[in-house]
């Protein structure tokens, strides 16, 4: 359980470091697209939502929760997934 756990943790890191430089970018360009301020607060909504799914359920069963929780994870990659998408097509945008 301690791959699964370093997984966790990882992603966690990726995507926190990933938020905070998206908050300056939006930050930066906050007077420039209103249409693409909305497209990265919902690449930040995705961000957060994933990481609480994706590592949380990874956490919980790195710690022995019941393995019904194992499909929660993919939920969390695929909001993780959507954020990056959102991103791309933001700076494709800019």
């Amino acid at each position: 359980m301690t791959q699964t756990w370093d997984t966790a943790v990882k992603y966690q890191l990726i995507h926190a470091v990933a938020l905070l430089a998206l908050a300056a970018w939006a930050e930066a360009r906050r007077s420039k697209s209103p249409d693409g301020q909305r497209l990265l607060g919902w690449a930040a909504r995705c961000w957060l939502v994933g990481s609480v799914l994706f590592s949380g359920s990874l956490y919980a069963l790195a710690m022995g929760a019941p393995h019904w929780l194992g499909p929660v994870t993919p939920l969390g990659g695929l909001a993780l997934i959507t954020g990056w998408v959102l991103v791309a097509v933001a700076a494709r945008r800019q």
